[in-house]
């Protein structure tokens, strides 16, 4: 495939290297320096780009692939309160649009064991349930995307919490989840989702070792997204 990278810090330059050792071309490498090459690409020449920037570009970056008839795929968080505009967007250009907090292969089987542990949770009574997430210092968002997919899990099946809270930044309340947002270096990410009670606690724990394995499903997503159309999420891509 030729691949157009729009971000291309950490992630953009590892999932460029990992495309590359699959066979696969990377025809362009935008990012905030260079944003104004964008404009200039010929959308001919480009299957697919994967979005992997800062929420301040993001949402620039999605709107002119699908403009430009580019099937694009983004795991950039922090610019979701626009998500209705992008799925809109894309229905309007019959576009292919691909998005997902998180491509690795095993946090989106952690996902599907955390709603399964909150229906059973929400048959039981008292505990409290709280999430945690540890990434690195650079990550400027909080709580990361990955955290805010946990805690929307927990809500759909428990059925005590109405809405989630970041702790620190806005209070708690009786019907709210409480999420902790860590950044210390090196951590690529870690996501705790803790039950506590007075008798006892139980707890999930995902830890990423490496940006590797959310490069990959990324690069995975974009070979299998071609031919389709349409809003499309891991569901789609694992097919559970």
């Amino acid at each position: 495939m030729n691949i157009a990278l729009l971000g291309y810090g950490k992630m953009g330059k590892l999932i460029g290297e990992l495309a590359t050792e699959r066979g696969h071309q990377i025809v362009a490498k935008i990012d905030l320096e260079n944003q104004d090459l964008r404009n200039a690409l010929d959308p001919k020449t480009i299957d697919v780009a994967i979005e992997f920037s800062q929420p301040e570009a993001a949402l620039e970056n999605i709107r002119w692939a699908i403009t430009q008839g580019i099937p694009v795929l983004s795991g950039t968080t922090g610019w979701l309160a626009h998500m209705p505009e992008i799925e809109a967007l894309t229905h309007k250009h019959q576009g292919t649009f691909f998005y997902a907090s998180n491509f690795s292969i095993g946090v989106n089987v952690f996902f599907k064991v955390n709603e399964l542990l909150a229906q059973l949770m929400n048959e039981t009574n008292g505990y409290q349930v709280a999430v945690e997430e540890i990434h690195h210092t650079a990550k400027k968002d909080a709580p990361s995307g990955t955290a805010i997919t946990l805690a929307e899990g927990i809500l759909k099946h428990y059925a005590k919490l109405k809405t989630w809270n970041l702790v620190g930044e806005t209070p708690n309340s009786p019907d709210s989840l409480p999420i902790t947002s860590k950044r210390i270096d090196p951590a690529p990410g870690t996501h705790h989702i803790r039950y506590t009670s007075a008798i006892d606690d139980l707890e999930i724990t995902h830890t990423a070792h490496s940006r590797h394995g959310f490069a990959l499903g990324a690069i995975q997503v974009a070979e299998w997204i071609l031919g389709k159309k349409g809003v499309l999420s891991m569901d789609d891509y694992l097919s559970f």
